[in-house]
């Protein structure tokens, strides 16, 4: 179906289209890449890296409605905190949250296009796409922003959704050429993914509640601050704490500020009496 306002243009994506006719506003700069390019460019080779700011730990775990979504909130430029209070966690469409950890800008432009993306398309097809679709989808941009990984601006998204379909919360990684993977029950990207991992790993049990899920998530970010110079911990002086969303059959919901400070103050007072 052709529209008025894009003429020519008759598909429902509205990635392909920026592809076709701008690809300057694309992810990566050039819309699809021919297979031709994808060599490192000359500028990449001879050149260093671009100092941005690099956004670190977010992570996802299931519990029994669905999954949670959670990030810290540093940005680092080299040794130094570029932003303590960086979004990593986006809302992308009443079913399905995304986060980031890499270079900050060009991570917020991609959850930014895949917002409107996942709109158009609803608008022009009259219906969703599938969780798996979604996910697709967002693989289709990464890839195509791999010509700037060699600049140094590299974007690594984690994707959750609810699907309606399957009665469960799904949670989606991805390489860096676009290849998508879904993982079983939590995952953990950026410089303290590991250190969360390892958190998650040993206390992740199947069909958690809500209120333990929240809770693994938050003490899996903290020992990841812990270990992990590039991932901020809650802040209580300044009142900065990780970001977190609940992403289930209901649709997404924000934790709250208080709700998150409750459980850093009881997991630092349990810390605290075991050093007394």
């Amino acid at each position: 179906m052709k529209l008025p306002y894009l003429p020519n243009h008759d598909e429902s994506s509205f990635f392909d289209f920026v592809s076709t006719h701008h690809p300057g506003l694309t992810p990566g700069g050039h819309g699809v890449v021919p297979a031709d390019r994808w060599a490192q460019p000359e500028s990449a080779r001879s050149g260093v890296p671009m100092a941005v700011p690099h956004a670190t730990t977010v992570l996802a775990i299931k519990f029994q409605q669905g999954v949670v979504i959670a990030g810290d909130r540093r940005a680092t430029e080299g040794f130094q905190i570029a932003d303590r209070r960086i979004e990593k966690v986006f809302k992308i469409d009443e079913f399905s949250a995304m986060a980031i950890a890499g270079a900050a800008g060009p991570c917020i432009e991609m959850a930014r296009l895949f917002q409107t993306e996942l709109e158009h398309y609803e608008k022009l097809e009259g219906m969703q796409l599938s969780c798996e679709g979604k996910a697709n989808k967002l693989g289709q941009m990464v890839k195509a922003n791999l010509p700037m990984v060699f600049h140094g601006l590299v974007v690594m998204p984690l994707y959750v959704g609810y699907d309606l379909k399957r009665a469960e919360g799904r949670i989606f990684k991805y390489d860096l050429a676009g290849g998508r993977y879904e993982e079983s029950d939590y995952h953990a990207i950026g410089s303290g993914g590991k250190d969360a991992r390892n958190t998650m790993r040993e206390y992740f049990q199947k069909n958690l509640s809500e209120p333990d899920a929240l809770k693994l998530a938050l003490t899996a970010l903290y020992n990841a601050a812990d270990d992990d110079v590039g991932t901020g911990g809650p802040d209580l002086v300044r009142g900065i704490y990780p970001t977190a969303k609940f992403v289930t059959a209901q649709g997404i919901a924000d934790v709250a500020d208080d709700r998150i400070r409750s459980v850093y103050d009881s997991m630092i007072a349990v810390r605290r009496s075991r050093e007394t």
